[in-house]
């Protein structure tokens, strides 16, 4: 009987604590948990969490639960920054340390310790031949040994990876080893050729990792001396070309991904580009319908469009008039408010924005669009705001401009050119002071 005890006290710990996680953070009081998630091609799922001690250690248990594949540590916010993925094989325990300052570095996991080690030795590789480029060198003899060092470090990580998970990426990562002497443009030219061509975008195991995504960003916006927009779009198109037609998830993602960078950088020309070309059909296609909202919100009010039109109608002595947002005219600027009589936040930043532009007078028109739900209200409060061209906007948050410009939360502010383009879409309105200082 004492037997059977002593095997049923360790079942617990044979399923619960597997393998671990166990890593080292610093500076440790800029670390709280370490959070654990499963990666897969579309998703994350939370697994576990470790505290971080005052020594900046973790430990993250691993039961038998855990399978191999692709996992991610979100150490604190945006996660989407704040994150680093490493491989799983369910075989082992994992030991790590992060540094901000000195970044990710595994000190136990062959798999993890394998990659890391392949990614330096290349590294390395690539900085000689960076350095060879650099000097204008035309010897032929140190070329040659240069890329035989390339090719041998891949032929000997490859051999080394046999039988790991890491040797997935080191295959994904195969460079481009000329045979002969190349100058700096021709090697330069081939290099962007063949730059993706050892990716299989199907690949679960890359799908899961940060790998596609680091590598695509690399070829948009690394590969090309001069970024104008005709050199990103033909990227995008080899990008998309590389992905293929039976890769809609993992095409979406990325393209998805490369949009988003656009916008961060302004760049609405391209942004505009990547969802006529290919987004808006592949969100079609999976019944993205999130995606799809996105992208015609964008298209309507990203910095650098030209704003929806809507209709405008208004009274000057009494009199109606029918006119639209595009035909207004008289301004170099425009102030288009989306407000609500109903909200409190609204009716404090109003007469704030009323008095400041009395205060700062500019060749300047306010568009104030209410969202409201009937109009009594609303009727009641425009008299305190007499300057402004009011805009009645039924429906509430279904109302068909509202849901176009993307607005969720009111007051909303998107200044305008004369042209109507947008120029700037300030959250808040010491934001939005500063803004209308510097408009001339």
């Amino acid at each position: 009987m004492k037997k059977l005890l002593y095997i049923f006290a360790f079942i617990p710990t044979l399923l619960f604590s597997q393998h671990t996680i166990q890593g080292t953070f610093s500076p440790a009081e800029e670390f709280t948990y370490a959070f654990l998630y499963k990666a897969s091609p579309t998703s994350l799922s939370y697994l576990n969490r470790g505290k971080v001690y005052e020594n900046g250690s973790f430990t993250i248990e691993l039961d038998s639960t855990v399978t191999a594949g692709m996992y991610k540590i979100v150490y604190g916010v945006p996660e989407d920054v704040n994150n680093f993925d490493f491989i799983y094989n369910g075989k082992e325990d994992i030991v790590l340390t992060f540094s901000l300052n000195e970044g990710l570095d595994f000190k136990e996991s062959t798999e993890n310790t394998l990659w890391e080690s392949y990614t330096n030795s290349m590294e390395l590789v690539n900085m000689t031949i960076s350095n060879f480029y650099t000097q204008n060198s035309t010897d032929k003899k140190a070329f040659k040994d240069i890329f035989k060092t390339l090719k041998d470090t891949q032929t000997a990580f490859e051999d080394a990876a046999k039988g790991t998970m890491a040797l997935t990426f080191i295959k994904a990562n195969r460079p481009y080893i000329p045979t002969e002497f190349e100058d700096l443009t021709t090697y330069s030219n081939n290099l962007k050729k063949t730059f993706l061509q050892n990716l299989d975008f199907g690949n679960p195991l890359l799908q899961s990792s940060d790998f596609l995504t680091d590598r695509v960003m690399a070829y948009v916006f690394g590969l090309s001396t001069t970024n104008s927009n005709d050199v990103y779009k033909e990227h995008i198109d080899t990008v998309a070309k590389s992905i293929g037609p039976n890769n809609m998830v993992i095409k979406t993602s990325l393209l998805e991904y490369i949009w988003g960078k656009m916008l961060n950088i302004e760049n609405v020309e391209v942004a505009n580009y990547i969802s006529d070309t290919y987004l808006l059909k592949l969100a079609k296609e999976t019944n993205n319908k999130d995606l799809y909202e996105a992208l015609m919100t964008s298209k309507n009010s990203a910095v650098g469009t030209i704003a929806m039109d809507f209709p405008i109608t208004y009274e000057i002595d009494g009199e109606p008039v029918n006119t639209s947002l595009h035909q207004l005219s008289g301004a170099e600027h425009y102030l288009l408010i989306f407000w609500s009589s109903s909200c409190g936040h609204c009716m404090h930043e109003l007469p704030i924005l009323k008095t400041f532009i009395e205060d700062h007078p500019k060749d300047m028109k306010v568009v104030a669009f209410a969202i409201e739900e009937d109009q009594e209200n609303w009727k009641k409060t425009i008299p305190q705001f007499p300057g402004f061209i009011h805009v009645l906007g039924l429906e509430h948050w279904d109302n068909p401009f509202v849901l176009a410009y993307g607005v969720n939360s009111t007051p909303s502010y998107f200044i305008l050119d004369k042209n109507k383009k947008i120029i700037a879409n300030p959250l808040e309105i010491e934001a939005l002071q500063k803004v209308l200082e510097g408009l001339k």
